[in-house]
C-alpha cells in the first residue's frame, strides 16, 4: 500500500467514525416499548473496531514519514510540520491584512477616520510568496506520498 492510500483510508476512518457516532447517539434512547432503529451494542463493538483499525493505520502513517527522506535537509515529518507552519503563518498575515484595510464608515467629516498600521501591499507579497511556497511545498510533498510504500 502507497502512503497516499494509507492516508485515503485514515480520512475514510475518520469519516465512518462520525457516521458511526451520530447512529449510536440517535439509537441509545427510545421511547419505551419501542425498538431503536440500530442495536447500539453492536454499532459501539463496530465503532471499537474502527477505532483500533485508525490506531494501527495511523501509526503506520507515522512511522513511514519518520523514515522516509523529504530532501538532503528533512523527513517527510519535517516537511509536514513546515507545511502546518506555513499555513498557520499564511493565515495569520491574511488575517492581518483583511482588518488593516481601513474601512471608512464615516458619515460626516467630524467622525473618527481610521488607518492602517501596517504596509498593506507589502504583507500581500509576503502572502502570496507564502502561499506559493506552501504550493510548492504541498505539491512535493503529495507527489512522494504516491511513490512511497507504506511501513508496515
Amino acid at each position: 500500500m502507497k502512503l497516499a492510500e494509507a492516508l485515503i483510508t485514515r480520512a475514510g476512518h475518520n469519516q465512518r467514525n462520525h457516521e458511526l457516532k451520530k447512529r449510536i447517539l440517535a439509537s441509545c434512547i427510545t421511547q419505551e416499548g419501542i425498538e431503536p432503529p440500530e442495536n447500539p451494542q453492536e454499532l459501539m463493538a463496530e465503532f471499537e473496531q474502527l477505532l483500533r483499525d485508525r490506531c494501527d493505520i495511523i501509526r503506520k502513517i507515522n512511522r513511514t514519514n519518520v523514515a522516509t527522506q523529504f530532501d538532503k535537509s528533512m523527513t517527510l515529518a519535517d516537511s509536514i510540520a513546515k507545511r502546518d507552519t506555513l499555513t498557520l503563518q499564511r493565515g495569520v498575515w491574511k488575517d492581518l491584512v483583511d482588518e488593516a484595510v481601513p474601512r471608512q464608515d464615516r458619515r460626516g467629516r467630524s467622525e473618527i477616520r481610521y488607518v492602517s498600521t501596517v504596509d498593506v501591499p507589502e504583507v500581500q507579497k509576503k502572502i502570496d510568496r507564502l502561499a506559493r511556497e506552501l504550493r510548492e511545498l504541498d505539491t512535493a510533498i503529495q507527489g512522494l506520498n504516491w511513490t512511497t510504500d507504506l511501513i508496515e
